[in-house]
């Protein structure tokens, strides 16, 4: 018979989060599939477990899991783990349980900590539709793009952002969704210096900026879902190249604000990409 994979979620921050029966799971499995082996051979350590690990990751996973399938067919089991939290939220993963499932491998999650959910409990903001978007671009062009494609979205919206680009996603998030649209940042959740504050978008932009929000650690953003009358039926996009024709981009911009609603520095970044398009 073949063995068990294990999906297992382990702390986000504070250690104890661990479960009991995460911890078990841990001691007794015969390989423990981790996303960075120095980072969870620490957390063995302080379990006191010695486990095998082996190496999964975002560069390797195609691979690797080609190998764990084959002893898993052998019949040994395998905890699969990430640096933090439940696996395969923006982690990797997710060949490995497709290829088991494949296989007719059982699965088997042992839920626990996530940033997605631990943030979206304390958020303040609506909880019966949500969705879960990683990481935006990284760049301004990209990612102003990438959110107005959910601006009008009615759903709680969640995203993870680097320290380093906080603000930016900030700041574009005020010029795609609104300065008074509602939101909550969560730094460092269950760690010492968690912080949990709910605002608008604009707030949360003005605390960041002053240093009110600090900029180090990790950082969740969910965002309020958009007002049933606030999409636009209108094409933008086409409107924005029949206004280009004879206008500049900025009036081009302003006035197609006016007719759909839109944010207008979100609209002339989005001219400028097209015009960028077509020139290319």
């Amino acid at each position: 018979m073949s063995g068990t994979l294990f999906v297992v979620a382990t702390p986000i921050g504070n250690l104890e989060d661990l479960s009991p029966r995460a911890r078990q799971t841990l001691a007794e499995v015969d390989l423990v599939a981790a996303e960075d082996t120095r980072h969870t051979g620490r957390l063995l350590s302080h379990l006191g477990v010695k486990t095998p690990q082996f190496a999964l990751h975002e560069h390797n996973e195609a691979r690797a899991a080609q190998s764990l399938i084959e002893q898993l067919m052998d019949g040994k089991s395998v905890a699969l783990v990430s640096d933090a939290g439940t696996p395969l939220v923006s982690d990797p993963g997710y060949r490995l349980v497709r290829a088991a499932h494949a296989n007719g491998i059982a699965v088997s999650p042992l839920p626990g900590p996530s940033a997605v959910t631990a943030a979206l409990s304390v958020s303040g903001l609506p909880t019966d539709r949500f969705g879960f978007e990683g990481f935006p671009p990284a760049k301004t062009a990209a990612r102003c793009k990438w959110l107005q494609a959910r601006a009008a979205d009615g759903r709680t919206l969640l995203f993870f952002e680097a320290v380093h680009r906080i603000a930016a996603t900030l700041a574009d998030m005020v010029d795609v969704f609104g300065a008074d649209r509602e939101a909550f940042l969560g730094r460092e959740l269950t760690k010492l210096h968690e912080q949990c504050r709910r605002a608008t978008l604009g707030e949360l932009l003005d605390e960041v900026s002053n240093g009110t929000i600090i900029s180090r650690g990790e950082f969740v953003i969910a965002v309020h879902g958009a007002e049933d009358n606030a999409p636009s039926s209108i094409d933008a996009d086409r409107l924005l190249r029949e206004l280009a024709e004879t206008l500049p981009p900025k009036k081009a911009a302003a006035i197609a604000a006016r007719v759909t609603g839109e944010k207008r520095n979100a609209l002339y970044q989005r001219l400028l990409d097209i015009k960028s398009d077509v020139d290319t």
